[in-house]
């Protein structure tokens, strides 16, 4: 693909540049200004090349043409002082490697520096190494990956006000993203599923931080009951929701979620930011406040540093909400040369938490935001290191990385007639490499990756309990009624070919698992094991119909390993197998910089599912399930249509999802527990000068809590339909610019209407019902040095 360019009208291209300046085509702006203008005043902090390009178009008027390929992975260090239009280029562009080349209209084109006044504009020809899949999570990455992916990066979750992955995770179509509930029901837990799986815990799907997985045991007990993720240490979230499996695993059924941590800046950097949030229409009328800190930046000889901090403090709408929690990250980086570069990061994240719970129906009418188990706690911490190498160079790159992490999760439960304290620790050591090679063959040219992955896991449970009538809280001298160590040994290989062709792009490749799992039960000296080979064959097409619009199809074979929470069950009866699922995808994708449109169609037959039910440690076996629908999103400037819409832009989601029980039995042609057939976004946008203004709308259709789809409501809550809703929120935001240290104040409500909605925990030990967030109110400021 060449770089791009169109012919849009001044008034189009400035808000291009305004809104979409992280899409694929270009970056663009006004061309009311011609060469030698005088020197203007500018302040671009140090960032990404393609945001800083963005940002100076639109505030110099010109336009400037490159595929976004070009700058991907670039950064700049920004520019401070009083500059030409080609001065202020010329300083953003140092280091880069490219320079800007006047196109004699007033706009500019992307080139090699080296490339002479003769040069064309930059081929982003097909050697062009793409190595890691998920990549810097760049607008370029999202276009030309060959299935349905969403990126949500840092200022659309800050203008959304969310605080919360929930949140985030709730604008991206197929995506269900619920309240807090059951033993989840705490800010360190992480509950969503995709495409009508049961978002209990995310247990489904491929959940990781830059690239190093989530889950305090990824194999044996992916469940993110505890989720050290904290949104004010992040720069994005990448969502792969098909066409990924053959790179990343094992729980893949439900796509690849990738939280990218803010990234280290080239300058000196200090940013911070506050949100302070209350719901005064809740019987729980207190405060709660998130916080953030970035530190760092990078030296002339390519050695970098950065403190990222995050915290939380206060409770929610619910009472017995009370929430703690710290989360500080350590992250460095030192550029050996141009080929050679070195990573590090560390994290340790401590926090704990009051569960409000569920409550039963006569609780729930008498006030849905009371808390009836006062005793439920959860507390956890982790550590993580991670080092890693990389050499790239022409076509070829080699990574390697390792990583280790140690867990402890722990709480009281409130269990009926015993309360218990239930300490968990989970050790996971992993080493993963890539290589790719690309070389031309013929008229083709090929990019063939390779990769392996270790992984060794060790997990130590424990329980221990009081009778409730003694009203004690347990300790580790109360009496044992769990005590199992899990350990898993984890080999995976991958090989995929990516060929271009022309237009075309086709990947076939195949992802090899062994897994041999095992569970000591130290009480009753039983053994259980079970040894798993399995093969994920794999084959992405993508076709380009012109350099703005594509077309994806692809399948994929996904599987997820027996949890050690179910292996005395499943290994008792027999079901050892994992659970396995093939997904189908056939979509197409828009991306002209103004408009930025996506529709896809998707299938998944998955051959057996299980759940674990929490309330009698049993296993529920769904068994055959069918997972069908279209995915859509849409984002578009609205001074195409007329120029007094300059400023404005909408942007709109929906899914729909039939996600049916195929198994033989009662419930066969029911719908799968907790998935909604309807959900989707709606959202207004407006920005002139320092202002941002936007209304956002999200809605739902109902959902079952169960197998039985269940329409009347239980006393305790737990079975009945769940209504759908909709709910509108609204932000307003004033940037004082770099004469203030770029302090921005933004005050929000979210749900504006105080509509009220709710969920279920079915098979949770706190089971019941969970009033959604209330009217909301919160105001939020940023500042940086």
């Amino acid at each position: 693909m060449s770089s791009r360019s169109t012919a849009l009208s001044p008034l189009r291209r400035t808000l291009r540049q305004v809104l979409f300046g992280a899409s694929l085509s270009i970056s663009a702006g006004s061309l009311a200004y011609a060469d030698g203008v005088a020197a203007k005043a500018y302040h671009i902090a140090p960032s990404e090349l393609e945001t800083a390009l963005n940002q100076f178009g639109r505030e110099a008027g010109v336009l400037i043409s490159y595929g976004s390929s070009v700058t991907s992975g670039l950064k700049t260090k920004g520019l401070d002082g009083n500059f030409t239009t080609e001065q202020a280029l010329a300083r953003l562009l140092e280091g880069t490697g490219l320079q800007a080349r006047s196109d004699d209209q007033g706009g500019f084109t992307l080139q090699p520096a080296n490339a002479g006044s003769t040069g064309g504009p930059i081929e982003l020809g097909a050697s062009a190494v793409v190595g890691d899949w998920l990549g810097e999570a760049q607008q370029t990455n999202v276009f030309e990956h060959p299935g349905a992916r969403d990126v949500v990066r840092r200022d659309e979750f800050e203008r959304a006000g969310a605080t919360s992955a929930r949140e985030v995770l709730n604008r991206i179509p197929g995506v269900n993203a619920p309240e807090n509930n059951g033993t989840g029901s705490h800010d360190m837990a992480l509950n969503f599923g995709i495409r009508g799986l049961n978002p209990r815990l995310a247990a489904r799907s491929t959940v990781l931080m830059d690239g190093i997985p989530v889950p305090f045991a990824p194999y044996g007990q992916p469940q993110l009951s505890f989720a050290p993720i904290s949104m004010g240490n992040m720069d994005a979230v990448d969502v792969v929701r098909g066409g990924g499996a053959v790179r990343y695993g094992p729980q893949n059924v439900g796509g690849i979620v990738n939280f990218v941590t803010r990234a280290i800046p080239d300058a000196p950097t200090v940013k911070g930011g506050v949100l302070t949030e209350t719901s005064p229409s809740s019987s729980h009328d207190g405060f709660k406040t998130s916080g953030n800190l970035l530190a760092g930046g990078t030296a002339d000889n390519g050695l970098g540093g950065a403190i990222l901090y995050s915290g939380v403090r206060g409770g929610d709408w619910r009472e017995h909400s009370d929430t703690q929690i710290d989360d500080l990250i350590l992250k460095g980086k030192y550029q050996i040369d141009e080929a050679n570069s070195l990573n590090a990061e560390a994290q340790y994240y401590e926090g704990e938490a009051d569960m409000p719970g569920g409550l039963n129906v006569a609780d729930y009418d008498a006030d849905p935001y009371q808390s009836t188990r006062l005793k439920d706690k959860f507390w956890g911490r982790r550590t993580m290191f991670n080092f890693g190498y990389r050499y790239q160079e022409d076509a070829r790159e080699f990574t390697v990385n390792s990583f280790f992490t140690k867990t402890l999760r722990s709480g009281y439960l409130d269990q009926g007639s015993f309360v218990s304290l239930s300490p968990r620790e989970y050790w996971v050591r992993g080493l993963e490499t890539r290589f790719s090679q690309g070389f031309g063959l013929g008229d083709t040219w090929h990019e063939i990756g390779v990769g392996y992955r270790y992984i060794n896991e060790a997990g130590h449970e424990l329980r221990y309990r009081e009778n409730t009538s003694l009203n004690l809280l347990p300790s580790t001298d109360s009496r044992n009624d769990r005590d199992t160590r899990g350990a898993t040994q984890a080999h995976a290989f991958f090989i995929d070919d990516r060929i271009d062709i022309g237009k075309w792009t086709l990947t076939p490749g195949i992802r090899y698992e062994m897994i041999d799992s095992a569970q000591n039960n130290n009480l009753t000296h039983v053994k259980y094991q079970g040894d798993y080979n399995t093969a994920l064959p794999a084959l992405n097409v993508l076709y380009h119909l012109t350099d703005s619009w594509n077309l994806y199809a692809n399948t994929e074979g996904s599987f997820g390993s027996v949890q050690y929470s179910q292996m005395p069950n499943r290994v008792a009866g027999g079901e050892v197998k994992p659970e396995k699922a093939r997904t189908w995808e056939l979509g197409t994708r828009y991306d002209n910089g103004n408009l930025r449109a996506e529709i896809g169609a998707f299938l998944i037959n998955f051959d057996n599912q299980y759940e674990s039910n929490q309330t009698n440690d049993t296993v529920i076996a769904r068994g055959e399930t069918r997972h069908q629908g279209i995915e859509t999103s849409l984002n578009y400037a609205l001074d195409g249509l007329s120029p007094l819409l300059t400023g404005f832009d909408v942007y709109a989601t929906y899914a729909y999802v039939d996600a049916t029980i195929r198994e033989d039995g009662p419930n066969k042609g029911n719908r799968v527990p907790f998935s909604s057939k309807h959900k989707g976004t709606l959202g207004f946008a407006y920005t002139e000068g320092p202002w941002k203004l936007n209304l956002d709308s999200s809605y739902q259709s109902s959902q079952f809590a169960d197998n039985a789809n269940t329409s009347t409501e239980s006393a305790d809550g737990s079975t009945g339909r769940i209504p759908g809703y909709m709910l509108f929120s609204s932000r307003a935001a004033y940037d004082f610019g770099p004469q203030m240290s770029d302090l921005s104040v933004a005050v929000g409500v979210k749900n504006m209407l105080n509509h009220e909605y709710f969920t279920r925990s079915y098979d949770d030990n706190n089971k019941g019902k969970y009033v959604g967030e209330p009217r909301t109110v919160y105001v939020q400021t940023s500042v940086s040095f």
